[in-house]
C-alpha cells in the first residue's frame, strides 16, 4: 500500500467540486495545471481568476520532499519555528554527500564515515519531527520520491531544482529553497505567483534511437534556459500518452533546465502501470475513478491555443537523437549535425568520459535499452573506448537490474557502478584525469552541463544526451561518431554497427529489494534531542537576521559586478563545499567565488575598496561588514540560473550584502532572496547596467515608502564625484515586504508561533 494513502484519499475525494467551482469562476474549461492549482489553494485564498504572472497566489501543498545537502539547512530552519511535528507529510533523502571515486560500496563507506554527523543530525532530526528519514544509498530523492510518494494531482514542494521530476505521475511539484519548505512544514500557506502556461503537444510516437530524453532536450533547444521562467510546461496529446511514466518523468525532471516552474503530464494508462508496478495500486484505483479530472478538459485539447499563452508542437516519428551543450543545456544539436558542430567550434573529439544515470535518466526502461547497446558492444567484438559509469536512481531499481543481469552486462565492458546517489551529476566526483587544464569531452545522460559542473573544470566540454546515445558514445569514444549511420571497427578488423536499443519499460519480473533504505520516524519525538556540537564545523545552529533599520541604505559598496551567466553554483558552489551546507559561516566562505568580475575578468578577484588592493570575493566581503558597512551585487541576466540551494541567498545576507541589482533573476533565487531578507532588484533600464562602476558608492532609496509595484531609485557615487541616477524595479507584494522588514520570513514564522 501507498505512503499517506488517507491523504491521497482526501485530495480526490475534494478534488472534483474544487475543479467544478474553480470551472464556475474562471468560466471557461481548464488545463490539467489549473485543476491542480485551484485544487491546493489554501482554506484563506479567496477563489477568483487569477491573472497570469502578476497575481500572487496561497496554496498549500500535500507534502514536502527534502536531499541531504539542502534539508540541512531547511531543518535548521524548522527548529526555530516551534512546532513538535511537521505540518504536513515530509521526507529526507540521503543522496548528495556521497562522492564518486572508486566504486558504489567503497564510495558509500566513505561517505557514511565522512559524512556521520550530519547523517545522525539528519536523522534524529527527522526522527523527532515525524519525518521520513530514506538512508545513505538509498537512492536520489527524485527517483525515490517518484517510486514511493509522487501521485497524480498532488502538489508537492522541494528543496531541489529538479523536483519537477513527479510530473512524470501527474504531479505539481516544485523546487523551492529551505525557507518555503520550512513555511509548509511549519503549518504555513506557501506563495507562488500564479504561473503562465505553456502548452507542448506531441504528436506520433517515439522509435528506434530516439528516448523521452530527446524530447526536452530539442524543447531546451527552442525555449533557451529562460523561456520556461515563470511558467507550468503541460505536455499533451497522444504523443504524450505513448511515453512511459519515466520517460514522462526524464522531460519534467529536465524541465528545470528551462526555468520552467514545473512540468507535468495528464494522468493516463502509462501512469497506471507504474502505480501499479511500484505497489501502488490503490492510488491508481482512486485515480481511475476521478481520471477525467487529471487530465485537460477537452476543449483544452482541441484548441489548445485558447488557453496557454505558448503551444509548441513537436512531432515524435521525426524527432532526432539530440546531443546538448557544452556549457549550457540548451545548445541542442541533432545528432545528424553534432559532428559537424563539434568539427567547426574544434571541441575536443575525443571522448574521455562517458556517464548514464543520475535522477534524469537511471530508470529500468533507461537501463535496459542502455545495456541492449552494451551488450552488442561484447557480442559485435568492440571495445569501449572511454571510460563508463552507470548511477542507479535508487536501490530498488539497482537491485533489479542486477537481479536481472544487466549490471553483468555493464561491467563486461568495463562499465563502474556507482553508488545510488548523485555523484558526477553534482560535482560530486573525484576524476582521475591527468591534467585538470586539458581541454576534453565528456558526455552524460545528466541535466546540467555548465562550466565545472560535473568536474570542478573549466575545461571540460560536457554534453547531454540520452542513456543510449552516451553508451554508444562510451563504446565509440569519439564524438564526431553517428550511432544512427556509422560503422565501428572491432577487435577482428571487422566494420560493424550498432543496432537500435531495446529495452522494457518496466522489469517483466516486477521490482524487487532487500532493503529500501527507509527509516520511519518515531511515533512521538518529544523526548529526542537533536545535538548539534557548538565545535563543529559542519553544522551551525542559526543566528536570526536583523530586522530592517527603517531608513533607506546609503553608502554600500559594489562587492562585485557579475558578468555574464551567473548561476547558483557561481554563487554558492556544490563539489567539496557540500560538506558545509549545514554550517553557514564555513559555506560562506565560496560566496560568489565562480563569478567573473566585470572589470578584471577574472573569479574570485574584487577590489576591496577599503584598502584598495584586489582579493577573494568572501574576504572582501567579510571585511565590509567588520567595518559595518553594507554592499551591493550587481548581475547580469537570469541571475541565479540553476540549482534551488538557499545558500546562494543566504550567504551575502549572512555576510553583509544588503541588495543584489540585477537585468533578470531566475524565479527560484530571486524568492530566496525575498525569504531571506534580502532586496532583489532589477534595472528599469538594462542598459544602466553599464553605469556601475568598480569603486561606486551606492544608495538605495524609497524603502520608506517601499510599496508592490512602486520603484526605487539607485543612486551611484562615482570616484570622480559625478554620480549616476535610476530607477530599479522589484516584484515584492505586502507580505514580502513585510519579510523584508522583519529581517526575514522565518522571523515572522517564529513570532506567530511564540505568541
Amino acid at each position: 500500500m501507498a505512503f499517506d494513502i488517507d491523504m491521497i484519499k482526501r485530495v480526490y475525494d475534494a478534488l472534483p467540486g474544487k475543479i467544478a467551482a474553480a470551472r464556475q469562476t474562471v468560466g471557461r474549461p481548464l488545463t490539467l495545471a489549473e485543476k491542480i492549482l485551484f485544487a491546493h489553494l489554501h482554506s484563506d485564498q479567496p477563489l477568483q481568476n487569477f491573472e497570469r504572472a502578476k497575481t500572487y497566489v496561497d496554496f498549500t501543498p500535500d507534502r514536502v520532499a527534502m536531499q541531504d545537502a539542502t534539508a540541512q539547512m531547511a531543518l535548521l530552519q524548522f527548529m526555530q519555528a516551534g512546532r513538535p511535528t511537521v505540518a504536513v507529510p515530509s521526507t529526507v533523502h540521503c543522496d548528495h554527500l556521497i562522492q564518486a571515486k572508486v566504486g558504489a560500496k567503497e564510495d558509500l563507506d566513505t561517505a557514511l564515515d565522512k559524512n556521520k554527523e550530519v547523517y545522525d543530525f539528519l536523522a534524529s532530526v527527522s526522527n523527532k519531527y515525524g519525518i521520513g528519514f530514506w538512508k545513505p544509498g538509498a537512492g536520489i530523492i527524485h527517483q525515490v520520491v517518484l517510486e514511493n510518494y509522487a501521485f497524480p494531482g498532488g502538489m508537492m514542494i522541494g528543496t531541489d531544482s529538479h523536483t519537477p521530476n513527479a510530473g512524470g505521475l501527474g504531479m505539481i511539484a516544485i523546487g523551492v529553497g529551505g525557507a518555503d519548505a520550512c513555511d509548509v512544514m511549519a503549518g504555513l500557506a506557501w506563495e507562488l505567483k500564479w504561473p503562465k502556461l505553456i502548452g507542448i503537444k506531441l504528436t506520433g510516437k517515439l522509435s528506434g534511437w530516439t528516448a523521452p530524453k530527446d524530447v526536452i532536450l530539442r524543447v531546451a533547444g527552442i525555449t533557451t534556459v529562460k523561456g520556461g521562467t515563470g511558467a507550468i510546461v503541460e505536455y499533451f496529446g497522444e504523443g504524450a500518452d505513448s511515453l512511459s511514466a519515466t520517460g514522462k518523468a526524464t522531460i519534467c525532471n529536465m524541465g528545470a533546465e528551462i526555468g520552467a516552474t514545473c512540468s507535468l503530464f495528464a494522468y493516463d494508462e502509462k501512469m497506471a502501470d507504474y502505480l501499479r508496478a511500484t505497489e501502488r495500486a490503490d492510488i491508481a484505483e482512486l485515480a481511475n475513478g476521478i481520471k477525467d479530472h487529471l487530465r485537460p478538459d477537452d476543449d483544452v485539447y482541441a484548441n489548445p491555443e485558447k488557453y496557454y499563452d505558448q503551444v509548441i508542437e513537436i512531432n515524435l516519428d521525426e524527432l532526432e537523437p539530440h546531443v546538448n551543450g557544452p556549457f549550457t543545456p540548451d545548445l541542442a544539436w541533432p545528432i545528424s549535425k553534432f559532428a559537424q558542430a563539434v568539427k567547426e567550434h574544434e571541441w575536443p573529439e575525443k571522448l574521455e568520459v562517458a556517464l548514464i544515470g543520475s535522477c534524469t535518466n537511471s530508470s529500468y526502461e533507461d537501463i535496459t535499452r542502455s545495456a541492449s547497446i552494451a551488450r552488442q558492444a561484447t557480442e559485435k567484438h568492440l571495445q569501449t573506448m572511454a571510460e563508463f559509469t552507470i548511477t542507479p536512481g535508487s536501490e530498488q531499481v539497482r537491485y533489479t537490474i542486477e537481479r536481472d543481469g544487466l549490471l553483468e552486462t555493464f561491467d563486461e565492458i568495463g562499465g563502474v557502478v556507482l553508488a545510488n546517489a548523485c555523484g558526477p551529476c553534482i560535482g560530486q566526483w573525484a576524476r582521475h584525469m591527468d591534467d585538470p587544464t586539458r581541454k576534453n569531452s565528456i558526455i552524460t545522460s545528466f541535466n546540467r552541463n555548465f562550466a565545472k559542473r560535473n568536474d570542478g573544470n573549466s575545461s571540460t566540454h560536457a554534453f547531454v544526451a540520452s542513456p543510449e546515445i552516451v553508451t554508444a558514445f562510451a563504446i565509440a569514444g569519439d564524438l564526431t561518431f553517428n550511432p544512427l549511420t556509422d560503422k565501428l571497427k572491432n577487435t577482428k578488423g571487422e566494420e560493424v554497427m550498432l543496432d537500435e536499443p531495446t529495452g522494457y519499460e518496466l522489469p517483466p519480473r516486477g521490482f524487487a529489494v532487500d532493503d529500501a533504505g527507509y527509516q520511519a520516524p518515531a511515533a512521538n519525538g518529544k523526548d529526542i534531542e537533536v545535538i548539534v556540537s557548538p565545535d563543529s564545523d559542519r553544522l551551525q545552529l542559526l543566528e536570526v537576521f536583523p530586522a530592517w533599520e527603517g531608513t533607506d541604505l546609503k553608502g554600500l559598496l559594489l562587492l562585485i559586478k557579475a558578468k555574464g551567466k551567473c548561476t547558483t553554483d557561481h554563487i554558492s558552489m556544490a563539489g567539496p563545499w557540500l560538506n558545509y551546507r549545514g554550517h553557514l559561516d564555513n559555506i560562506s566562505n565560496n560566496l560568489l567565488i565562480g563569478a567573473v568580475n566585470y572589470f578584471n575578468e577574472k573569479t574570485d578577484s574584487v577590489k576591496n575598496q577599503l584598502t584598495g588592493e584586489y582579493g577573494h570575493v568572501p574576504a572582501t566581503q567579510r571585511a565590509y561588514k567588520a567595518a559595518g558597512i553594507g554592499s551591493v551585487v550587481v548581475g547580469d541576466e537570469n541571475y541565479g540560473e540553476g540549482s534551488s540551494r538557499e545558500h546562494a541567498a543566504m550567504e551575502p545576507r549572512h555576510l553583509g550584502v544588503r541588495a543584489i541589482l540585477v537585468k533578470s533573476f531566475a524565479r527560484i533565487h530571486e524568492t530566496n532572496l525575498k525569504k531571506q531578507g534580502m532586496l532583489g532588484l532589477t534595472f528599469d533600464n538594462k542598459d544602466d547596467y553599464d553605469k556601475v562602476q568598480e569603486d561606486d558608492r551606492i544608495d538605495i532609496l524609497g524603502l520608506t515608502e517601499f510599496a508592490p509595484g512602486k520603484q526605487l531609485t539607485v543612486v551611484l557615487h562615482h570616484k570622480d564625484g559625478s554620480t549616476d541616477s535610476f530607477p530599479v524595479n522589484h516584484t515584492y507584494n505586502e507580505q514580502q515586504i513585510e519579510w523584508f522588514k522583519a529581517g526575514a520570513a522565518l522571523n515572522i514564522i517564529r513570532q506567530k508561533f511564540n505568541k
